[in-house]
């Protein structure tokens, strides 16, 4: 990377910063090819020219244009690199969220725009799978927890608590959200699961944390096995919420956050939707330590290749086929 490129490290230093279309397209450059070698993202080759005017490269090989937004998850954007650096700012350090109604107001856009923009930038928040495990160091230990996120049957529209019945919704209209930590890397790892069955909730543990590992739970039956694998203790709520080193309140603290948000920020989420901003959550509950909102920023940032979602995707409706994605219809606005 550019070492003589300044890194922001306010919101009110991003915004004068990003300002600068020429400054924007270098930063945003580095964290899409970080060797510094630029690689056509159709074919990966690197014999290519830069037409500097336009700011965009043309490749030898297969013969086409590409943007810097190509293959990552603004492919396909109108929207400003500047608006996107903010917009990825603001998500990765609002400990509670930002909605789309207040992104679009801050940034200019239509607050459908700011719905997708801010969908799309989740999808880079959840990074990609590891294949680590949780636990197994010495005197490590998990914790392991489920929780229900939902509105009250009770206060519901009758049209929504209909709708919810009609698809045979269980626990009162809820999703349930699974989640483990790790106590001693400060890790969560969270999920919607369909069911709070044996085989599901234990199935996550089992995938997730190594073996031998000490795991605690509260006392649902959910965990009755788990110590065929781990070392597992249980805590029960009915008589206290601490024993010792058993307890569940590191992801209860996460449970307060994440509920936090949802009703005081996005106030009503579908759960077809839930588990995006689970991974949103998820991502500053883990980088909170140790890390500024500069550090959050470009963690973001450096994640946003090789990843793609399009609208009919995230809705789940057919639209009708899009053209084929060349690179080329950014180049008029490539900012």
């Amino acid at each position: 990377m550019d070492a003589t490129l300044k890194t922001p490290k306010t919101l009110q230093e991003a915004i004068v910063y990003f300002s600068d279309p020429a400054l924007t397209f270098e930063y945003a450059k580095r964290y899409r090819w970080p060797s510094g070698e630029i690689a056509c993202p159709r074919c990966q080759k690197a014999k290519h020219s830069f037409i500097k005017t336009r700011r965009i490269w043309f490749c030898y090989v297969c013969k086409k244009q590409f943007t810097l937004k190509v293959g990552t998850i603004m492919e396909d954007s109108p929207i400003t690199l500047d608006k996107w650096m903010m917009a990825f700012w603001m998500l990765s350090n609002c400990k509670n969220g930002i909605s789309s109604y207040e992104l679009a107001k801050a940034i200019g856009i239509h607050q459908e725009s700011a719905w997708f923009m801010l969908q799309r930038i989740r999808e880079v928040l959840k990074g990609k799978p590891t294949g680590k495990k949780l636990g197994g160091g010495s005197g490590s230990e998990v914790e392991a927890d489920e929780t229900f996120v939902g509105g009250r049957m009770k206060n519901m529209h009758k049209d929504r608590k209909l709708r919810y019945q009609q698809a045979g919704g269980q626990f009162g209209g809820k999703a349930v959200v699974q989640g483990i930590l790790d106590r001693e890397l400060r890790e969560v790892r969270a999920k919607v699961v369909p069911n709070i069955k044996r085989e599901t909730l234990q199935n996550e543990v089992l995938n997730n944390v190594k073996y031998g590992s000490s795991v605690y739970t509260d006392d649902a039956v959910g965990y009755d096995k788990l110590h065929y694998r781990f070392v597992h203790d249980v805590v029960n709520h009915a008589v206290t919420y601490v024993n010792g080193r058993v307890h569940t309140n590191g992801l209860e603290n996460f449970w307060s956050l994440l509920k936090r948000t949802l009703r005081g920020t996005y106030v009503a989420v579908e759960p077809f939707h839930l588990d995006r901003y689970v991974d949103e959550q998820v991502f500053r509950f883990n980088n909170r330590k140790n890390k500024t909102d500069a550090d959050r920023f470009a963690l973001a940032m450096s994640q946003v290749a090789g990843k793609r979602l399009t609208y009919s995707e995230l809705t789940g409706k057919d639209q009708s086929p899009r053209s084929p994605t060349t690179g080329a219809g950014e180049t008029q606005i490539p900012f």
